[in-house]
């Protein structure tokens, strides 16, 4: 029977001797839990794992979109569409658009995820020519005016994808993982574009309908663990590869929990991890916050659980409440690579150095 290892991430100081670091970052672990479908096997140490397994989830991730994968890093969402749970219509025109862009560079978005279709449960599909006018003129004008830091874009549709690179972006965030789109593989190949790998049971439209798994937790790993592989054919490296177990996308509270619970086990992909729960209903349904604005405080609160577990990326509405949380977080466990404290102690696992800006 095939077994799991999710590593037990930690961030205290009082690190055993020989403890690895989790994918080269600032967590550290001495014991994996071992899992299987059926349930968990036990816990053992590190000594006990085989090569292979400890490679994946020790091996420091590469750079993805130019920013470093050192520590944890906020990506800022845009949504540039009428119909977005959230805050449609808010920022579909362009003015609004980039000023709302560069108030969260400033507020400490060191990635922008710029989308043109909502994927809102229920919404509908926009054609590609709309879709792309809507993303690639608010990429270029970014750029045009300065902006040299990472810019994503969240679409499904090659096509999109071609014209947000061709404007500027530097990462496609895929929602159906390559799935809704057969010509999505080879324009990430061509373009030499990023790739964020999610998660997501069924389309838009139906996909909170009735979702169902064996074990949501295992059955979310294969599949992403098949997703990467099928870039990797296409000729996209494991290197540019981020992934995201897609919390919401067709799954129950309880299915959000359990991938929440388990988030370390994505290491084992070998690919930095990407979190994208800001502003969720079920973060609603438990923290009684009917309207999405509402959700700010549920949705840091698991960020930083899953940053405590080593998710690289942070995909959010609330940058700056977001951004002064993960300071607080990073500060008490004395991890925080960009102040300048002569009294901080030590720094975190790091060079100290900012990571290099993305390449054009």
């Amino acid at each position: 029977m095939t077994q799991y290892y999710r590593p037990i991430a930690m961030q205290d100081a009082a690190r055993p001797e020989g403890a690895p670091s989790l994918a080269g970052g600032w967590c550290w672990f001495d014991r994996v839990e071992v899992l299987q479908r059926g349930g968990s096997v036990g816990v053992v140490g590190v000594s006990d794992l085989p090569q292979a397994v400890m490679a994946r989830l020790c091996a420091p991730r590469a750079a993805l979109a130019g920013l470093g994968m050192n520590r944890p890093r906020i990506m800022g969402i845009l949504n540039v569409t009428p119909d977005s749970f959230s805050d449609g219509g808010m920022f579909d025109a362009p003015e609004a658009a980039l000023a709302h862009a560069r108030s969260m560079r400033a507020a400490g978005a060191e990635m922008l995820d710029i989308g043109g279709e909502s994927t809102r449960p229920g919404a509908a599909e926009v054609p590609v020519e709309a879709e792309a006018a809507r993303v690639a003129p608010v990429i270029a004008a970014l750029r045009a005016g300065g902006d040299e830091g990472a810019i994503s874009v969240d679409t499904r549709k090659a096509g999109v994808a071609r014209a947000a690179v061709a404007a500027g972006a530097d990462l496609v965030n895929d929602v159906s993982a390559m799935l809704f789109d057969p010509a999505m593989a080879g324009a990430v190949a061509e373009t030499g574009a990023a790739l964020c790998l999610m998660h997501a049971q069924g389309v838009p439209e139906t996909m909170q309908a009735d979702p169902r798994y064996d074990d949501v937790l295992l059955d979310v790993y294969d599949h992403l663990e098949e997703r990467v592989a099928a870039a990797e054919a296409a000729g996209i490296p494991r290197a540019r590869i981020c992934v995201d177990p897609g919390i919401g996308f067709g799954k129950r509270p309880q299915h959000n929990l359990a991938l929440l619970r388990g988030l370390s086990l994505f290491h084992g992909l070998g690919c930095p991890v990407l979190l994208g729960v800001s502003r969720k209903k079920f973060i609603g349904t438990i923290g009684r916050a009917a309207e999405a604005r509402d959700r700010a405080p549920g949705s840091i609160a698991l960020a930083l659980g899953a940053v405590a577990q080593g998710v690289q990326i942070l995909r959010v509405h609330d940058v700056a409440q977001t951004a002064q949380a993960l300071a607080l977080w990073q500060a008490q466990w004395q991890l925080d690579w960009r102040a300048d404290w002569p009294d901080a102690g030590p720094k975190g696992p790091s060079d100290g150095q900012p990571a290099p800006a993305p390449a054009r």
